[in-house]
């Protein structure tokens, strides 16, 4: 495997940079303080290819894989976790989702305003008592002549109230039983289709997550992804490409952190040296180094797989199971470099080390991906 960029690869990656230091860097504590959701930055991604980055051009995407998608998420990420996070959920969710599995006619239909950010997509699997129980759902779908009525909730929806296209995953059959799930597009406007709560977070507090509340919403036929039924096996490997999306959010937040604290380590003096003089933080320092190394190698496998068309279930859990617990402890370590000023706001860790968390949680938490994994290993 030759993971060296390509120049295309390069030239994205600074595209993506540049946009980040410009217009993202100089409102991160704005729009975190006050968990502002600024659409306008992501029209303005969605002008530079940012927003569809891996849809085809005939549909008014970027056309490009995976080794450019990692780069945009990651460059981002290490300026803002949150911008980072609701790029990587409308890139390989929602937009995701209907590049996979939908139809022509729902291709030519949603994705050219999705791919530019004209639309804002959302993404809806989980509920409040089903995280990793996603087979007991309780949102449901009933036929109704041509047409679909939802009832229910969806929870922990990124874009949830703000999103204008979501992708829906409701229970078209008995709890439990194969083959119980259908996927459904349902626009913003959609009568019977509301927000609900929005979360108060801890971290990742600019990407806007909410509830989607379905009140016999009603949907044509039409807006029906795939067989009746496959929703499930659908969401499953929407969820694989999903996982090399958060793996390398957690890859962008880390080196953010690292980056911070390397910096600082050199800048800082305590007995007449740089603090980077000390083994008790030059190790720290290693340490970072070498498990940022190591995530980024299983993430391009990953990607090199996915560019393939290869079976990547086992490579994209272990990629985010491992870059996700080395993005929570690079941002832990980076904090204790910084001493007391990193608990402070003054320093951009303390954020690091606030959006880091959720990189464990979102998507499959860490004991989910750790199941993926072992049910892989043991099958071979």
């Amino acid at each position: 495997m030759n993971f060296q960029p390509s120049e295309i690869t390069l030239q994205v990656a600074q595209t993506a940079k540049d946009f980040a230091i410009q217009h993202i860097k100089p409102h991160i504590m704005e729009w975190d303080e006050a968990q502002e959701f600024p659409v306008k930055i992501f029209k303005a991604m969605g002008k530079l290819g940012l927003m569809g980055v891996l849809v085809p051009e005939q549909y008014g995407g970027s056309g490009l894989g995976y080794f450019e998608y990692k780069v945009v998420v990651e460059e981002i990420s290490k300026v803002c976790g949150s911008i980072g996070l609701s790029v990587a959920a409308h890139n390989s969710l929602c937009v995701g989702h209907i590049l996979s599995f939908g139809n022509e006619e729902q291709k030519k239909k949603y994705l050219p305003k999705l791919a530019t950010a004209e639309h804002i997509g959302a993404w809806g699997l989980t509920e409040a008592n089903t995280g990793s129980d996603a087979g007991n759902m309780k949102c449901t779908a009933t036929k109704d002549g041509n047409d679909w009525i939802i009832n229910g909730t969806k929870n922990w929806i990124t874009h949830g109230k703000t999103g204008d296209i979501a992708v829906v995953i409701c229970s078209t059959g008995a709890p439990r039983t194969k083959n119980n799930a259908t996927a459904f597009i349902v626009e913003r406007g959609t009568v019977g289709f509301s927000a609900g709560k929005k979360e108060n977070k801890l971290g990742m507090r600019a990407s806007e997550t909410a509830e989607m509340v379905f009140d016999n919403c009603r949907v044509s036929d039409e807006n029906r992804i795939g067989e009746i039924g496959d929703g499930f096996k659908q969401s499953l490997k929407v969820l694989d490409g999903g996982r090399i999306s958060i793996a390398t959010l957690s890859l962008g937040i880390a080196r953010g952190a690292y980056e911070a604290a390397l910096k600082y380590s050199q800048e800082r003096y305590q007995f007449d040296q740089p603090i980077s003089n000390f083994q008790g933080i030059s190790f720290k320092l290693a340490d970072m180094a070498t498990e940022i190394a190591a995530a980024e190698l299983l993430i391009l496998q990953a990607c090199d797989q996915k560019n393939r068309g290869e079976n990547v279930t086992k490579t994209s859990a272990m990629a985010k199971y491992y870059a996700s617990e080395v993005a929570v402890r690079v941002a832990n370590d980076a904090l204790q470099v910084f001493g007391g000023y990193g608990y402070t706001k003054d320093f951009p860790v303390e954020k690091f080390y606030r959006d880091a968390k959720l990189c464990t949680i979102g998507e499959g938490t860490s004991e989910i991906q750790k199941l993926v994994i072992s049910r892989a290993v043991l099958k071979n």
